[in-house]
């Protein structure tokens, strides 16, 4: 893998933007971070494991999320991503693209997050399977096989942008600011009809508002059009402290266990107001961190990063309940949460973690590596290659999301959750998932080439 990385940094175009690749990194690597802090794992009085969330036993810890919750600026860089993506593939097809060009985009901004997705699912779904098969159940198991497909929630989000990018990309290119302006309404007239008038469901309609605005910036930003980001952060942390101080709101931007309101789940405009700011705060970043990577070292090491991001993140959750369940296994005693012997333990827990996760993707990176597509050569026929491919990222969507309620147990007993307004159980997830990755591979299949990591 350091070979690789530095042969690839080595080959590194003059124009490629890095701050970007960094920020990619930076993020989910906060997330993962922020995921092994947040889990406080105690035992009862019977003997029982939990997870609880640190946030809440240390409310005071909640305004933290205003810096560590940097999932906005994951999706904004997927903008910038999608939006140079598209705009390749649609020069190389020129007048002769035709209906394969959605659908040969869709499958290339896929490869790197539906396989290794794929396979994680595929593993879990095997290991739940034969651990309720062989009555296995209870404790902290009961809880892992629940709180490790939670963070799959990012990957029906994101599905969403990349289906959503062609069609946005057009109204970007042709009324810019105002495109995202409109999604900025349409997320702030969702909270009016939410806790103004009462209109039942209608907040589950800023899944898609406020998550595409935050996509939509980063359009801007690959057109240069983001020349005063401390205005834009300015903004955002004053709207996102307004609303929290007068509003419904709560102070946490991510969610907390037995909230009526949550930022998160479905998002706010309060949340909205703190993606603006991470976004224009880490873009008034650019300048020093530019120069930072100029440096051969660091440089190589983003590139390394970004080669096995998605599968780290994916399997994070799983080392980090695996350490807790070694300890209980080993019959160490685990203090309380908060407490200071609770903090004088993470520094070993997250470095046991991480070096958990590294082994994982040892395992599992290599189901990360995409491969090149050309233009032009589909396995679907250019009149089903779009509808396949919009059918195939729907179910993967719906698949996703839906798992990330319900989680891997109780397959057999059919538990299911509500995703929206829909029940939906584990193995209809697993199979619309399945299915969809099969659609969109297929739909979008031209020749393949090694291509870089």
């Amino acid at each position: 893998m350091a070979s690789s990385a530095h042969a690839l940094a080595a080959a590194t175009p003059a124009s490629r933007d890095k701050y970007v690749d960094l920020l990619r990194v930076a993020s989910l690597g906060t997330v993962v971070l922020g995921h092994w802090l947040m889990a406080a794992v105690s035992v009862r009085g019977d003997g029982r494991a939990e997870v609880g969330n640190l946030l809440a036993v240390e409310p005071r810890l909640q305004l933290l999320t205003w810096a560590l919750q940097v999932m906005p600026v994951f999706f904004f860089v997927g903008g910038f991503s999608h939006a140079l993506s598209y705009r390749s593939l649609r020069r190389k097809a020129g007048e002769n693209g035709g209906g394969a060009l959605y659908s040969v985009f869709l499958r290339a901004r896929l490869q790197r997050l539906l396989r290794p997705t794929v396979v994680f699912i595929g593993v879990w779904g095997a290991l739940a399977l034969a651990l309720q098969l062989a009555g296995r159940e209870g404790g902290l198991l009961d809880v892992s096989l629940r709180l490790v497909a939670q963070p799959l929630w990012f990957i029906g989000i994101y599905l969403a942008m990349v289906a959503f990018t062609p069609p946005l990309l057009r109204l970007h290119e042709r009324y810019g600011w105002g495109a995202f302006g409109g999604l900025v309404a349409a997320a702030g007239l969702v909270d009016v009809l939410r806790f103004g008038f009462g209109v039942p469901y209608v907040e589950f309609l800023n899944f898609a508002f406020v998550w595409l605005a935050v996509h939509q910036l980063g359009f801007l930003r690959a057109d240069g059009r983001l020349r005063r980001p401390y205005l834009l952060a300015g903004a955002g942390l004053a709207g996102a402290a307004l609303l929290v101080t007068y509003g419904p709101y709560p102070l946490s931007m991510v969610g907390m266990p037995g909230e009526k309101i949550s930022n998160m789940a479905p998002p706010t405009f309060a949340l909205l107001c703190h993606g603006l700011w991470l976004v224009g705060g880490v873009e008034s970043l650019r300048g020093p961190a530019q120069r930072w990577l100029r440096r051969p070292r660091v440089w190589r090491a983003v590139v390394a990063a970004n080669g096995v991001s998605m599968t780290a993140f994916l399997w994070h959750l799983t080392a980090m309940l695996g350490v807790y369940g070694s300890l209980l296994a080993l019959g160490v005693r685990l203090p309380e949460p908060a407490t200071g012997a609770w903090w004088a333990q993470v520094p070993v827990r997250v470095a046991v973690a991480g070096a958990v996760t590294a082994l994982l993707v040892t395992v599992f990176r290599r189901f990360e590596q995409p491969s090149a597509v050309v233009l032009g050569e589909s396995g679907a026929s250019p009149a089903g290659a779009r509808p396949a491919a919009a059918l195939g990222v729907t179910l993967c969507l719906f698949g996703v999301l839906g798992l990330s309620m319900v989680g891997f147990g109780g397959l057999l007993e059919g538990r299911t959750a509500v995703l929206i307004a829909v029940r939906v159980t584990a193995p209809v997830a697993v199979a619309m998932t399945l299915v969809g990755w099969l659609l969109v591979e297929r739909a979008g299949r031209g020749r393949t080439e090694a291509a870089p990591a």
